[in-house]
This record gives structure tokens, sequence and C-alpha cells, in this order.
């Protein structure tokens, strides 16, 4: 399959200071100083665009989001509303006079309207739980959004009164339901999340969807603004049916609900075209593998004549949005850990239109970003290259492609970025060519020997790509080369690359990293007496499994790990969702597979000294998880240390004191051993 590659050209400003001497390494107070744009949402007459500026607030030591709106030649660039509350979800009004969006209040999250002409603002809503997916009619009379309406907890047994002024036990938290907790939120309120509409003047919401079911996810409107259109599962057994979902109508007026698609598998983000005759959604039917690509499919506006698959490309598809005229689909995927914007006329050609979207994940170099499309086909999207998160570009008819925001000019003119290259090298298991990303130092000397840091991402089925990366910058920074591959397992790579770790997980996937460090000593960038490693996540399984594997690294540090597959896989949030997908059987239908990919089953082989690190509020990967490791270390006098962070979940880094605490640690104890 041919692709068109558009070269992007930007022209860099010179730095207001000269000489390399200048310019210094990035430090860890650098990371409050970060700003990066998300969401960005171009006018329907692509004149203006507005987008949430995000950065950090470092007395509060939490992230901030705020609206911002710029001309599209980057003039006029200032706050949409003088609020200094958290704000998302601008959605121009289909007449360009109006932005609705989500801003915080004292009482939760409403929705307020911004007026352009008087350039005034107003709360709209009075809601009981928080909106999300928030969508204008294609008439301009209605919003409609998804939010949680909670329900009565289940009841065993009514206790007895208590005497007046006694002072019991709180009464017990009783679960009946399969999905009960989440990572980052704890435990889940017992409820449903539902569909409702209200007037986009203002006053009373009225839900439309019904059941006890979740309604939640993109919100599409029929183009005659009669209908919403959305993905759930409505099946009597939808607990267990935890990847399936279709895509449904329903009637504003009547809450009539009609299901449109019925594969095994799921079927969600549907997009009604302009002129209301089709409805493009992703999706793809359910195989049970590890790694299943992610396809756009079409179907018409009753659900008729359904088209599966129109891409002939071997990528996930994520992001999609029509043209004006609705001959045109624009969808993003990634690519060899880049992250790219196509269109699609006619099934089977793409044709891609430009790379380097995202910068939205600060901590890690993971696939991020959004794009919107304005009537008259400009594009803007989230930009980021490994020196800066994500920067707002505009890509006019003519596919010239100009920044229009400079959020982070400041630390460009002071530092010198870590420089990242590509690498690509042999599997030694079966001849496969895999990539992988290495940062140098900052004022890197090639005489000098610098240790080697792999970092190893998370997921599996996830990528790093050449993207900007706090915390693997910072490594960098400290002095080490920093090497990050995508082994076989990672996504970026087509389907069958990503499902090589169906029932073998960790398993060559080991391998493929190990042939990455022989090919950067064999390179001249790493010596076999300065090896060290880390990773979190799936890459704290990886790391563990590395130096179980064998003892050529002088220390490592275990981030929030699996240790233990049948363990995990009956206390984590998503304990449902690993049989067969993984490996084959529940655990105790397999025990000896589930033990046998268990890094724990390696822990007597372990002579690394090694720092394990776990969120206390890690519900994804429990602390039950990272302390196993620890324990066995301990009780076999291995040189370790448990860190435990209070108040993280999953994402440890998502305050970014707890992002410095990760990296500085993880330095310090590496710097222990050099």
């Amino acid at each position: 399959m041919r692709y068109f590659f558009i070269l992007l050209l930007f022209t860099v400003s010179s730095l207001s200071i000269t000489g390399q001497d200048s310019l210094r390494a990035f430090d860890y107070l650098d990371v409050f100083d970060l700003e990066w744009a998300s969401d960005p949402q171009i006018a329907p007459n692509g004149k203006k665009i507005v987008y949430v500026r995000n950065g950090f607030d470092i007395m509060k030591d939490k992230k901030t989001s705020s609206l911002w709106i710029v001309d599209a030649d980057g003039k006029n660039h200032r706050k949409l509303t003088s609020s200094d509350r958290s704000e998302s979800q601008a959605r121009w009004s289909p007449d360009g006079s109006k932005i609705a969006f989500v801003s915080s209040t004292d009482n939760g999250a409403e929705i307020f309207m911004y007026w352009l002409k008087t350039n005034n603002y107003a709360r709209l809503s009075q809601l009981e739980k928080s909106p999300s997916s928030l969508s204008w009619s294609p008439n301009g009379k209605f919003l409609a959004f998804s939010s949680f309406v909670p329900a009565p907890a289940p009841r065993i047994s009514s206790m007895p009164s208590k005497p007046e002024g006694a002072v019991w036990a709180k009464a017990p938290r009783i679960t009946t339901r399969l999905k009960h907790e989440a990572d980052g939120q704890g435990y889940l309120k017992d409820g449903f999340y539902h569909l409702f509409v209200m007037d986009a003047d203002g006053g009373k919401t009225r839900q439309v969807s019904s059941g006890n079911y979740h309604h939640r996810g993109a919100i599409s409107w029929g183009a005659k603004s009669e209908k919403i259109y959305f993905s759930a599962n409505r099946s009597a057994n939808w607990e267990y049916e935890f990847v399936d979902s279709n895509i449904f109508s329903v009637d504003i007026k009547t809450g009539k609900i009609v299901q449109l698609t019925a594969i095994n598998g799921p079927e969600y983000n549907p997009v009604v075209s302009p002129d209301g005759k089709k409805i493009a959604y992703l999706g793809y039917e359910d195989k049970i593998r590890t790694h299943q690509k992610t396809c756009l499919h079409m179907m018409n506006i009753d659900g008729s004549r359904k088209e599966r698959c129109l891409l002939d490309l071997d990528r996930s598809i994520a992001s999609i949005q029509w043209s004006k005229d609705s001959k045109f689909m624009y969808y993003s995927y990634d690519d060899e850990g880049n992250t790219k914007i196509g269109k699609v006329q006619n099934i089977g050609r793409g044709q891609e239109i430009i790379g380097n979207m995202g910068g939205t994940t600060i901590g890690r170099p993971y696939a991020s970003g959004s794009f919107s499309v304005s009537k008259k086909g400009q594009i803007v999207y989230t930009m980021t290259r490994p020196s800066h998160p994500a920067e707002l570009v505009l890509l006019d008819k003519k596919l010239k492609a100009t920044q229009i925001t400079s959020l982070n000019q400041d630390l460009q003119d002071e530092i010198q970025w870590g420089k990242v290259e590509s690498v690509w090298y042999t599997s030694s298991v079966d001849q496969r060519k895999i990539q992988g990303w290495v940062i140098k130092p900052p004022f890197y000397n090639e005489e000098k020997t610098y240790p080697l840091l792999v970092e190893n991402h998370g997921g599996p089925i996830l990528n790093y790509g050449d993207r900007f990366t706090a915390e693997l910058q910072l490594y960098a920074a400290k002095g080490y080369i920093v090497f990050y591959p995508n082994p076989r397992g990672s996504t970026s790579y087509g389907e069958e690359f990503g499902d090589l770790l169906y029932n073998n997980y960790p398993g060559d996937d080991y391998q493929d990293v190990m042939d990455g460090v022989d090919f950067l000593i064999d390179q001249g960038l790493a010596s076999e007496e300065q090896l060290f490693v880390a990773g979190g996540s799936a890459g704290g399984i990886m790391t563990a499994w590395m130096i179980g594997k064998n003892n050529r690294f002088e220390a490592a540090v275990v981030h929030k790990p699996v240790m233990n597959w049948i363990s995990k896989t009956l206390v984590a949030d998503n304990y449902y969702g690993y049989a067969n997908y993984r490996y084959p059987g529940q655990p105790w239908e397999n025990f000896e597979t589930y033990w046998k990919f268990s890094p724990i089953s390696l822990v007597g082989n372990i002579e690394t000294p090694t720092m394990v690190m776990v969120g206390m509020n890690d519900l994804r990967t429990p602390p039950s998880e990272a302390k196993q490791l620890y324990h066995a270390l301990k009780l076999r006098k291995i040189e370790t240390v448990l860190v435990e962070i209070p108040g993280a979940s999953h994402g440890i880094a998502k305050r970014p004191s707890n992002l410095i605490t990760k990296v500085a640690h993880t330095i310090d104890w590496c710097n222990r051993y050099r």
C-alpha cells in the first residue's frame, strides 16, 4: 500500500542566548514549568481555536487546566474566561457563535456557555454528577452529555437501632458487582452512566437513556437533531461481556433505543456523517487474543450495509472525524512509535497527512494527542517532539503546517535536551527487526563512557516513540544513556507483531530487549560493566524478569510490577479481564502456566541490587505484588529497598512531585552501583 508522506518543516526561532555553554541540563524543578496543549477544537469557519492549556501548580502540587483561545494565525492568544477553576471539553456551536464547556465549581463540575460576541460566559446546568462527552446538536438547540446516576447500594440485613448518643462502627460496604473498584478512583459507587439532553439556552436536563446499563463514551447526533448515537453493552450478561459493546441510537423525545450493530467485540465511537446518511465507527471482532487491531467501520444510518475494516492498513485506528462534504474520513494511528493523521475517501487506500501528534502524556513517551477539522478542511492538532510536549499546529487545506503556540519557549531557550535517536536491530529469536530509541545525555561527549539505563514500557500492548518525556529526559540529564525499546507485543508495528505475546508473556520480548542492549554495546554506546534497568507496570514485569534471567545489570528499579499472575489476576481492579486473553483459563484451571510466567518464579536467581517502588493506593498492580519481590529479596539477603508512595495510584507520577520522586529515587539507587 502506498502512502503519501508530507514533510513538516518548522522554522525554529533563534535562541535568546547563544552558545552551548549558556545552556543547561533539564532538572527536577523544571517539571513544574512544563506546559502543554490538549483537546484543540477549531471553529467551524476555521478562524479560531479553543484548547485546554495544561501545567503544574508548584504550590498545590497538582495539574492545572484552563481554556485558551487563539486565532488561526497565532494572534490574540488569551485565556477564554477569567475563572481560575479547572476547565475542559470546549465545544463550538454549529454556527461558531458560542462555546459550551465544562468547569469545576464548589459543588462539582457544571456546563457553562461562552458567547464570542460579548465575551461573556455563564453557568447553564445544575447537575448532581459531572458531565462528560459534551456534544452539540446540529441545529444548535441542544446539548447532550453523559453523567452518572447513583443507585441504592445492596443490603443484606438490617441493624438494630443504636442508643441515642452512641458511637458505633460504620456500616459495612456490600458489593455484588463484577467491577466494583477502579485504579485512580477507588471504590465505585453503585449506579449507571446515562445520556442526558438539555436546551443550549439552559434549563432542565432530561435523561434519555434507560435501563441498568452504562451509557458513556463518544456521542454523535443525527443530522436532524432527533437522535443520539452512542456505544454501550445492553445485554443481560453485560458485566461478563466486558469486551463487547454495540452501536445504538436513542430518540431524544420518546427514549426509544435501537441497536444497530451486533458483532462479538467492541464497537464504539460512532460519528454520523454531516449529510446524515452514514455512521463511521471503530471496533473489531473479538477473537480472544492479546492484541487485536482496531478497524474503521461504516454503515448506513439505519444500520444497514455494514462495511468492516475499510482501510488497508495494518495499524489500529484511533480518533475519527468526517469532512464537511461527507466524502472523506480523517483518522489517527500509531506507526513505528509515531502518531499520525491520515484521511481516506475510498475503501482500502489511505493517505498519510502528517505525523508527530502527541505530547500530552508528560511523564513517558506514550502515544497521545488529538485533532479536529474545520468545515473548510483545516486541521489543528497537538504536535510533539522530543524537546517539548504538545504545541498546537494548524494544517491548512494545502497541507502547509504552521505552529501557532510556543508554550514552552522559556525552557527551550535555557535547556540543552538529550538527543533522541531511533535504532533498529535484529532479534536473535526470529530475525525480526526491532525498533528502539536512545537518549544521549545533554552535552554528550563521544570520548566518554556513559552508563546505560534500559527503560521498559508498560502495557505491554502500548508503544514508546520519539515524543517528549520528562522522566526519560531527566534520566539522561543525570548522565545516563537511556535506551527504550519497542519489543514484540508493542503496538504500531502491525497486529501480528503485537499478538506475539499471546500465551507467551513475558517471553521472547525479553530476548528482544537484551538483543538491543547487546546491539548498543557492539555500537560502542554502552559498556557491559555499566548496565542498569528500570520500568513500570508491564515494564516492571519485564525488569523483574530480566534480573531473574541474568545478572548482567549493576542495579535495577522495579516500578509497580506484577510479580505473581495468580495473585494479581484475582486481586487487581481489572481481575476479570486476563483469563484466555493473556493465558488459557483461570488461575485455578491453569496454575502451571500462570506460575511459569510469573517473575516471582525466578526470584531465586536474582543477585541484582533492586529497588522496588509502588503507589500505596495502586489497584492495578497492588502493593502486595511489589511486596512479594521485596520480601523474597530480603529473605535471600539481596540488596533491596521498598519505596512506597503515599496516596499514589498506578499512575505514580500523576502529581508532579511524585514524578520527581520516582526519577530521583531511581537515579540515586543506580548511582550507588556506578
